[in-house]
C-alpha cells in the first residue's frame, strides 16, 4: 500500500468530573497544557509532520469548548486539519467520522491524549500497517520495554503467552471492509457492563484460551478479527513512549517531566 493516511484524532471528554480536567483546571482534555503547549496541538503537529499522513480530522472537543478557546479555533483552522463535533462515545465518534472519509482511504486513528506522539512513531506504524496486507492494524508495545524506560508509568497490561503488552492508541483501518470494526467496537462498548454478552461477542473459545494463557498476541487478535470477518495485524512498536497517554493526573505529571527533560518550553499558546 502506498496511499497516504488520513489521521482521525478522537478528542472527546469524559465530562467535567474527570479528575484530569480538575487537576489541570481546563474544560476539555485537548486544552491540557504540556510544556506551554496544549495536548491536542502536540498530537496534530506530530501527525502533520509525518510523511505518511496527508490530512488530519479531529472529532471533538465539543463546539462550546472550541468556541471558548482562541487557541483551539486557530489550531483547528490550520491547513490540512478538519474538525467535527464528537458523538456521545469514542466508538460512535469513530464510526461517524469514518463515514465521512472515502472508503478506499487508509485511516490512522489515535487520541488527543497521545501527548508523546512523534512523527517517527506515526511513520513506523503506518508503514508497517501498510505492508501487513491486513484489513486492520493495531499498535502494541511489549510492556517490558516501557517498564525499563519508565518504571513509574502505570498502564493497563494484557498478558499473553508470548508476553505482556500495552495498547499504543494507534489503529489503522486499511480497507473498506475494515470500517465495520468501528461498529463492532460500538457493540463492545454497549455491552461492557454485561460480561456474558461481551464474552459472546468475542467467542467463548477465545475467552477461555486467553484465560488459560494459551493465546499469543497475534492469535488473540486474529481470532477477534475473524469474529468481524476481517484480518488483523499487531504492529509491535519499538518506542517506549508510544504506550504512554495522559489519562490521569499522574500521567500528566510523568509526561510533563519527560517533555521538560527533552527541550526548553516553547512560547506559550495565547488564549
Amino acid at each position: 500500500m502506498n496511499k497516504k493516511f488520513t489521521a482521525l484524532v478522537l478528542a472527546g471528554d469524559r465530562g467535567p468530573e474527570d479528575p484530569l480536567l480538575q487537576a489541570a483546571g481546563v474544560p476539555g482534555k485537548a486544552l491540557v497544557e504540556i510544556n506551554g503547549q496544549i495536548m491536542l496541538a502536540r498530537v496534530i503537529e506530530a501527525l502533520l509532520e509525518a510523511a505518511e499522513v496527508d490530512r488530519v480530522m479531529v472529532s471533538g472537543p465539543p463546539g462550546d469548548i472550541v468556541e471558548g478557546s482562541q487557541t483551539l479555533k486557530k489550531l483547528l483552522a490550520r491547513p490540512r486539519v478538519g474538525w467535527r463535533e464528537n458523538a456521545a462515545s469514542p466508538s460512535r465518534s469513530a464510526e461517524q467520522a469514518l463515514c465521512e472519509i472515502a472508503p478506499e482511504k487508509p485511516v490512522l486513528l489515535t487520541t488527543a491524549d497521545h501527548a508523546l506522539l512523534q512523527p517517527e512513531m506515526v511513520d513506523f506504524f503506518c508503514r508497517q500497517a501498510g505492508e501487513s496486507r491486513a484489513d486492520l492494524a493495531v499498535g502494541m508495545e511489549d510492556y517490558r520495554l516501557l517498564e525499563k524506560a519508565y518504571p513509574e508509568s502505570r498502564r493497563t497490561v494484557t498478558r499473553f503467552r508470548d508476553g505482556p503488552y500495552c495498547s499504543c492508541n494507534l489503529f489503522a483501518f486499511l480497507t473498506p471492509q475494515s470500517r465495520g470494526a468501528a461498529h463492532f467496537w460500538r457493540q463492545v462498548e454497549q455491552e461492557r457492563k454485561k460480561p456474558l454478552r461481551l464474552i459472546s461477542l468475542c467467542g467463548w473459545p477465545t475467552v477461555l484460551s486467553f484465560m488459560l494463557g494459551r493465546l499469543t498476541l497475534d492469535d488473540a487478535l486474529q481470532r477477534l478479527a475473524r469474529r468481524m470477518g476481517l484480518s488483523a495485524k499487531a504492529i509491535r512498536m519499538p518506542f517506549a513512549e508510544a504506550a504512554i497517554d495522559v489519562d490521569k493526573p499522574e500521567d500528566l505529571e510523568l509526561v510533563r517531566k519527560i517533555v521538560s527533560a527533552r527541550a526548553p518550553a516553547p512560547e506559550k499558546d495565547p488564549d
